[in-house]
């Protein structure tokens, strides 16, 4: 197997390596320079005049020949400290003279990063200044609107604009801003945020009325830790941090020598012209013009969110049409790529509101993908990225997702799994099952961000689609089955497009005597595999479950008894870790009751149910699964004495009761108890996954990453592996469950142990509580993921931020 490959690292707008200059700087300062800045003594002095020296660097780099340098923490700290000087400074005005006339605001633009605006609130809230926080719109193209700045600037108490925006890259027109603001308010505080630009652009801070320019060091080669605070002659400073009195009382606190002596070593080079550490503009427009071509050829539908023209070159950020961002991090951090999907800040791979404020259309928003680099970057990093985005294409358009797949071409045959595909977006959940002996398939319950990805599917691999279904009308949105139907008319089966307002066909091959003896129309997937639809009314009164399994002979015809069903699609009326809400006028609570008795009479306890909808991405559930946490549920299908129907309806409305529509960002379809789940990882030191791997030898590991991640090169013997393990994305996850709780030798499948993986631990966490709910009691995340698996130093239980994960 080979090694694992170099990373390549293209997220410099979140952070930086540590120069080596720089490096080497900060620990020569913690050798050699220890001395305090503040002491008199001789080791005092020399660290006094590193300080000093850094100092004068960065008014150089900012080509400021007055002002003031305030060394800090970073650039947040110096946003809090400009502010909080402004609106001190604003507080005392007010209260040495009269009240303001009218509104008065803080304004800010809508792109900025959200330490700005967050600064702003909790300042004006915590002094009392009750000014208004408003954001200036910007246009498609990410440019301030300077009519609106125009009409509030005289109102402003403080202007705060960026200089470079971090997740764009657009360059504003800092000039453009001073004339607006200057000519109708000379004495309105203007901080710019400089962090993207210091280095970058060629401004000369000494000649513009800036009062504050907040910048930081690890955005620019040097460690984090380190940054500082602009200030103009005269423009109002109010200590944040007061203490000591270090640099001159404007910030308390011995000053970080080693960081301002490793930022001195990065201004020095790039103060440089003969240092040759750092690229000119033209090369690096030449790198970005070389990433921008290799993107568009890699990814079908690909749009640029900003004019490269008005950006500098380090930045592209970049929209698949089709792809969300989760899936191309993902795909990227499998090639060893690192890019983001936006500000590292406030980043837990939500849509980007950057591009939500330019305007732009929501999936631009929702999969956006910021590729950033730095001046330090080299031509070979950047051909080694093409070559590695190239190679993304390749993976893609093999798992139908490829730039082909708009031409109709089609995947080798033996690459046509079979089973049960699910795709999500959001709590939404569609599903495929697909037959590879047949090439049938049919699709199950449709939502309209999801047609894409399923039209990719059924196009490339030149699936004939017998039915396209919803298993019911649902209440806040109309069905896009008709216009999926269109789309994939080519690829329509005879009879695939019927009158029926849930899409099943008019002409059955047969009907199936189902577990509870009521008779259902059946398709045949294949020469094995049926799909039987049978009425489950309740969360609304349209409602069909489609059951998916082998059929068998009995004296009275064909037959699909439960344990045969391999998984059955039962749309809101059982979901996972509640029951469906009956409280909109197309529900029938009485109904519900019936289909919820008879559920269990028609599919097994461990048959696999698939929502419409997955709130906690629990992916699937079972009727034994919710019958053992959800107490009504259990109450009600009780064999021997089940809740009445009245006393049902009654505690039903108590449950429907407790749903707040007004504070959901949807409407939900019951009152979901996601519960905690049982605590499934496994927690290694670094170093001892190899050894746990060699002692488990019998266990079952699986992958839970997509295929297109998965092929990409890894030294699986790191983590103690002899070989690759078994693949089984998200997407099939549940199909793979129920093979398991089918096959002959179930009961000794669900006694085995499973250890699944994934990245960071967040999928595979997801999936083996999945597992455990439904029974595989032995199910085992491996905690941390591949990208921290494999002794790298720092190991730990990798718990990301909670995210809504689209598959």
């Amino acid at each position: 197997m080979s090694r694992r490959q170099p990373e390549i690292y293209l997220d410099h707008n979140a952070t930086t390596r540590t120069l080596p200059a720089a490096a080497a700087a900060a620990h020569s300062a913690m050798e050699s320079l220890f001395g305090n800045p503040s002491s008199s003594h001789t080791a005092g002095l020399r660290a006094r005049n590193t300080l000093e020296t850094g100092r004068n660097l960065c008014r150089r780099l900012l080509g400021a020949d007055s002002g003031r340098i305030v060394f800090t923490s970073g650039a947040t700290e110096a946003i809090q400290t400009a502010v909080f000087s402004a609106l001190c400074e604003l507080k005392s005005r007010r209260a040495a003279g009269p009240p303001p006339a009218g509104k008065r605001f803080l304004l800010y633009g809508a792109t900025e990063h959200k330490a700005v605006p967050e600064a702003l609130r909790h300042w004006n809230g915590l002094l009392g200044i009750d000014d208004e926080v408003v954001a200036i719109p910007v246009d498609r193209e990410g440019q301030l609107d300077f009519a609106f700045l125009a009409e509030h600037a005289a109102s402003a108490d403080m202007v705060c604009t960026m200089a470079v925006n971090n997740e764009t890259g657009v360059i504003h027109q800092l000039d453009r801003v001073e004339d607006t603001i200057r000519d109708r308010n000379p004495e309105v505080l203007w901080m710019v945020d400089y962090v993207q630009g210091l280095g970058k652009l060629d401004l000369k801070m000494g000649e513009t009325t800036i009062d504050y320019a907040p910048c930081s060091g690890h955005k620019l080669y040097a460690p984090k830790g380190i940054g500082f605070l602009y200030l103009r002659d005269g423009a109002p400073l109010t200590p944040l941090l007061a203490g000591g009195g270090q640099e001159s009382g404007a910030r308390s606190g011995t000053e970080n020598l080693p960081g301002i002596a490793a930022l001195s070593a990065v201004t020095g080079s790039l103060l440089d012209p003969d240092d040759g550490t750092f690229r000119d503009g033209a090369t690096m427009r030449g790198y970005r013009d070389r990433l921008a071509a290799s993107l568009a050829d890699a990814f079908p539908g690909l749009h640029f969110n900003a004019p490269s023209e008005r950006a500098i070159p380090t930045t592209l950020n970049f929209s698949a049409e089709g792809l969300q961002s989760k899936e191309l991090l993902d795909l990227f951090d499998a090639a060893e790529v690192r890019v983001s999907s936006g500000s590292a800040c406030g980043s837990a791979v939500q849509g980007s509101y950057v591009l939500e404020a330019m305007g732009l259309e929501q999936w631009r928003c929702d999969s956006s993908i910021r590729v950033s680099f730095g001046p330090a970057t080299t031509g070979d990093e950047i051909e080694t990225a093409c070559e590695r985005i190239a190679a993304m294409g390749r993976a893609l358009s093999k798992c139908c997702l490829g730039p082909e797949v708009a031409d109709g071409g089609a995947a080798a045959a033996d690459e046509i799994r079979d089973g049960l595909v699910q795709f999500k977006y959001g709590s939404d959940c569609s599903w495929v099952v697909v037959s590879n002996s047949s090439r049938n398939c049919i699709i199950v319950d449709p939502f309209e961000a999801i047609i894409a990805r399923i039209c990719n599917l059924v196009r490339c691999q030149r699936l004939n689609v017998l039915a396209v279904l919803d298993t019911h009308l649902h209440v806040d949105h109309e069905s896009p089955r008709a216009a999926l139907v269109e789309a994939l008319r080519p690829f329509l089966a005879e009879g695939a497009d019927p009158d029926d307002v849930l899409g099943f066909p008019a002409a059955p091959d047969g009907e199936a005597t189902l577990g509870d003896g009521s008779r259902a129309p059946y398709l045949k997937i294949d020469d094995s595999l049926a799909v039987a639809s049978t009425p489950l009314p309740g969360h609304t009164t349209v409602s069909q479950a489609y059951l998916v399994g082998e059929l068998s002979d009995g004296t009275g015809g064909a037959t699909l008894k439960p344990e045969r069903v391999r998984y059955a699609f039962t749309g809101d009326n059982l979901l996972i870790g509640g029951i469906g809400r009956t409280d909109f006028p197309s529900s029938d609570v009485g109904a519900l009751y019936e289909s919820l008795q008879r559920l269990p009479r028609i599919v097994a306890d461990t048959t696999p149910l698939c929502p419409t909808h997955d709130y906690h991405n629990g992916f699937c559930t079972t009727v034994g699964a919710e019958r053992e946490h959800n107490a009504l549920l259990r109450r009600t299908i009780d064999p021997v004495a089940p809740l009445s129907p009245d006393d049902f309806v009654a505690e039903k409305a108590v449950v429907d009761g407790g749903i707040t529509d007004d504070t959901n960002p949807e409407l939900v379809c019951g009152l979901i108890d996601a519960g905690a789940g049982e605590r499934c990882e496994i927690d290694l030191p670094p170093g001892e996954a190899a050894a746990f791997f060699a002692e488990h030898r019998d266990a079952v590991v699986i992958d839970v990453r997509e295929p297109h991640e998965h092929d990409f090169v890894r030294d699986w013997s790191a983590i103690g592996l002899g070989g690759p393990p078994d693949n089984i994305p998200l997407t099939r996850i549940t199909g793979y469950v129920a093979k398991c709780l089918l096959d002959d030798r179930g009961r000794q499948t669900a006694e085995r142990e499973f250890i699944l993986l994934c990245r960071s631990g967040r999928r595979s966490g997801l999936a083996a509580q999945m597992m455990r709910r439904i029974g595989f009691k032995r199910s085992w995340n491996f905690a941390g993921g591949l990208a921290l698996g494999d002794g790298d130093p720092g190991r730990g239980r990798g718990r990301e931020l909670e995210e809504e994960y689209t598959i």
